[in-house]
């Protein structure tokens, strides 16, 4: 109980001092992977849900090992900026702000053993009271101040309609490198100062070094606010995900070279990847970076499915200002050592090899230029302006007297 309080006071402290706390999805313990996060029975929706209606977020995570840990998660309230709201816990939950985790299996079959672990929020028992965006930390059961990973959601109060497109017609050109998001929020008849009280947050695909907020709408009409022909939501298109699938241990599946068993573990050498910046867009039906853990010989993915040592290759100059990184949802889009390519000078080659569950997965190369934060898919992949991409848009309001953003309305466009 000491060291809960210690930590609650700790991040009080954090957000009063004006202090950046740490909210991004992440795992930070190199023991748990394949972190899922999503909307129950909604794979291809946003992991958002509307407050007050039952709906939950379903999560799910590995530990590699033969022997389960006691863990806990704990629930944070963030304003539109995913940094600490000034709510305490009593404003945003109903019960206590501590759960346990305590669904879990042990891997079956494989030659990796892991422990699955599922959970659910709000947890049972417990009922969320804000909207807004919300963090959740997995803890040991005993060391609260231990976060092994991290993870985020959104819940709605789904009161303002979110309507709007994505565009190759921009205000930068037409049909070329971009694409231009275009947007109407009705509010309904809440006495809201468009001007002063709504910010609109929009991402594409997902990823968090590519958000946006905008603040003034271009005009409004009745109670519809209209974000048009704003040049800070001009995006690079970039270009379709690359994809692969290790369902099949024995046999390759698409964009696999060969596969084989080494060590103690399968492998897996994907095709050699090159540059698509130069090439002409080439549409594939893609999951905008999603990834699926499947085993073609398992009747339970979660537990059957075995890690795979899959090896990336990028026939790509070297860069002497940046790194260049694979990215996608399964590496929580994290520009971090574990998802960085080495170049060897003698091939002429980027490489990289990572331990991942059997399944589907949507990939891209996003190179990163040294002291910045922001990816750069473009340099690699190309900007394309038919590319389907998916963007995200969060609206919230914040009243003059509130201390915490609201967030009521979400769409993916």
């Amino acid at each position: 109980m000491v060291k809960r309080i210690l930590i609650i006071f700790a991040l009080v402290s954090t957000v009063f001092a004006g202090l950046a706390y740490d909210t991004e999805q992440r795992i930070l313990n190199p023991k748990f992977r394949t972190l899922i996060v999503q909307k129950e029975g909604d794979f291809m929706n946003m992991p958002v849900i509307r407050l007050g209606s039952g709906e939950r977020i379903a999560v799910s995570f590995d530990e590699i090992g033969d022997d389960w840990s006691r863990l806990q998660f704990r629930l944070l309230h963030c304003n539109a900026d995913w940094q600490p709201s000034r709510l305490i816990e009593a404003e945003y939950i109903d019960g206590f702000n501590f759960a346990d985790i305590d669904d879990y299996a042990f891997s079956s079959n494989t030659f990796t053993n892991y422990v699955n672990y599922h959970f659910t929020i709000p947890a049972e028992g417990t009922r969320l009271l804000a909207s807004g965006n919300y963090v959740a930390e997995v803890f040991p059961q005993d060391d609260p101040d231990d976060v092994i990973l991290r993870l985020r959601f959104q819940v709605t109060e789904d009161s303002a309609v979110v309507s709007g497109r994505a565009t190759p017609r921009t205000d930068r050109g037409f049909n070329s490198e971009w694409q231009q998001v275009e947007l109407a929020v009705d509010a309904g008849n809440k006495q809201i100062n468009p001007y002063t009280d709504i910010l609109v947050s929009v991402t594409q695909n997902r990823r968090p070094d590519t958000e946006v907020i905008v603040k003034n709408p271009l005009r409004v009409e009745g109670g519809r606010m209209i974000f048009e022909h704003n040049w800070d939501l001009i995006f690079p298109a970039s270009n379709e995900y690359r994809r692969f699938e290790t369902v099949r241990e024995d046999y390759p599946g698409m964009n696999v070279d060969h596969v084989g068993f080494e060590g103690r573990s399968y492998q897996a050498w994907l095709n050699k990847d090159e540059s698509r910046a130069e090439r002409s867009y080439s549409y594939d039906q893609t999951q905008a970076g999603r990834f699926l853990p499947d085993a073609y010989t398992a009747t339970d993915a979660d537990t059957g499915a075995d890690y795979v040592d899959v090896h990336f290759t990028l026939d790509f100059p070297q860069l002497m200002n940046g790194e260049i990184y694979v990215n996608g949802d399964f590496t929580t889009n994290a520009y971090d050592g574990r998802y960085r390519m080495k170049y060897d000078a003698d091939s002429g080659l980027y490489t990289l090899t990572l331990p991942l569950k059997q399944g589907s997965y949507n990939y891209q190369y996003v190179a990163v230029k040294d002291g910045e934060k922001r990816g750069n898919a473009s340099l690699i992949e190309g900007d394309k302006y038919e590319t389907q991409n998916e963007y995200n848009v969060s609206v919230y309001y914040r009243s003059p007297t509130g201390r915490a953003d609201r967030l009521i309305g979400t769409a993916n466009l």
